[in-house]
C-alpha cells in the first residue's frame, strides 16, 4: 500500500512505573495486570472511534480521526483504569495526544506527529494527560473547555516555541494546582537517543530500549574482559528525556568527556551529553583498553518503526 497522509490525532497511554510493577509482582503477575490494563484501553479507544495501531511493550499507539475522539478517550483510559484496577491491581497511566498529518502506510503510521505524541507522552507525570496547541485549535467548543495551558515547549520538526496543554479529566479540580505561565516555563526537549559502540557492537538506548546494563556478566547487555571491572558494573537509563550513568561498581566508571576532562564515578550518577568515552574500573591514563563511546544521535529518540 502507497503511503498516505492524513490529519490524525495520536494517542500514546503508557504503564507508569512498569519497572516497579515487575519488580513488585514477579513478571507473570505483572504482565497479567498490563494484558488488562491494555485491553481495557483498546476497549475504550474502541468505542470512541479510534484505532490501536500497536503495543509497545505496556504501551498502546492509537489513532483517531478527530482531535474531539483522542481527547475524549485519553479522559476515559484515565477513568477507567482508575476505576477499575485493571488486573486487580491499582496502576496508573500517563498519556501524550498530538493533532496533525500523519504518514500511514500498511496500517502503520509514521512522522513528526507521532514523534510529538510519544514525547509528550514521556514527559507526563502519572495520571497526566498531555496535548498541543495543534490539538486544542482542532477541539469543538464544549472539549476547548476541558484543556488548560502548562507548559511551553519547542517540539521535533518545528522550531517554534508552542504550548502544551494538559487535559483534565478528574471530577474533583478543586485538588488541581494552580498553573503560573508568566514564568515562561520550557520542559525539556527531544534531544535524541544515545548510541553506545564497544568493539563490533552498537546499542541504541531510546524509548523501544531505556536500559542497558554493561560488566564482565554474561548476561549483561554490553560485556567487557577488563578484571577491575565489577559483573554488573553499570547502567545507563533513560529517564524522561535525559541519559543517566548509573555506577553499581567496586572500583568506578571513568567517563573522558569532550572537553577533556575525565569524571570518576562512583556508586553515584551522571547525565551524559554530547559525547565521549568510558572506561571501566580503570582510566585510560592507568592502561585500560577496553574503551566504550557513548554519542548522542540528534534525530529523534522517539521514532516509532
Amino acid at each position: 500500500m502507497a503511503r498516505q497522509t492524513q490529519n490524525l490525532a495520536v494517542l500514546f497511554a503508557d504503564i507508569s512505573d512498569s519497572t516497579k510493577l515487575y519488580s513488585t509482582l514477579g513478571d507473570n503477575a505483572a504482565r497479567v495486570v498490563v494484558n488488562a490494563c491494555l485491553s481495557l484501553v483498546t476497549q475504550v479507544v474502541e468505542r470512541c472511534k479510534g484505532r490501536v495501531v500497536k503495543t509497545i511493550g505496556d504501551e498502546a499507539m492509537c489513532v483517531f480521526r478527530r482531535a474531539d475522539d483522542g481527547v475524549t478517550a485519553a479522559s476515559e483510559i484515565q477513568t477507567a483504569v482508575e476505576t477499575k484496577r485493571p488486573g486487580r491491581y491499582h496502576v496508573q497511566m500517563h498519556i501524550g495526544l498530538h493533532y496533525g498529518p500523519v504518514l500511514v502506510e500498511d496500517n502503520d503510521i509514521f512522522g513528526d506527529t507521532v514523534n510529538a505524541a510519544a514525547y509528550l507522552t514521556a514527559v507526563a507525570a502519572a495520571e497526566q494527560i498531555l496535548t498541543t496547541e495543534a490539538t486544542e485549535r482542532n477541539l469543538s467548543p464544549e472539549l476547548r473547555t476541558t484543556v488548560r495551558p502548562v507548559f511551553k515547549a519547542v517540539l521535533k520538526g518545528s522550531s517554534d516555541e508552542s504550548t502544551v496543554y494538559q487535559v483534565v479529566w478528574h471530577k474533583d479540580v478543586a485538588e488541581l494546582t494552580d498553573v503560573n505561565m508568566r514564568s515562561h516555563k520550557f520542559i525539556p526537549g527531544d534531544q535524541g537517543s544515545l548510541i553506545i559502540a564497544h568493539r563490533n557492537l552498537s546499542l541504541r538506548l531510546d524509548q523501544t530500549c531505556a536500559n542497558i546494563t554493561i560488566g564482565r556478566g554474561e548476561d549483561c547487555d554490553l560485556v567487557v574482559h577488563e578484571k577491575l571491572a565489577s559483573r554488573k558494573h553499570m547502567s545507563i537509563r533513560l529517564m524522561r528525556t535525559h541519559f543517566y550513568l548509573v555506577d553499581h561498581s567496586l572500583n568506578g566508571t571513568f567517563v573522558t568527556l569532550d572537553s577533556g576532562d575525565e569524571v570518576h564515578v562512583l556508586r553515584k550518577e551522571l547525565l551524559l551529553d554530547g559525547s565521549g568515552n568510558l572506561t571501566l574500573g580503570r582510566s585510560t591514563r592507568d592502561g585500560a583498553e577496553e574503551v566504550i563511546t557513548f554519542t548522542r544521535d540528534r534525530r529523534s529518540m522517539y521514532r516509532v518503526e
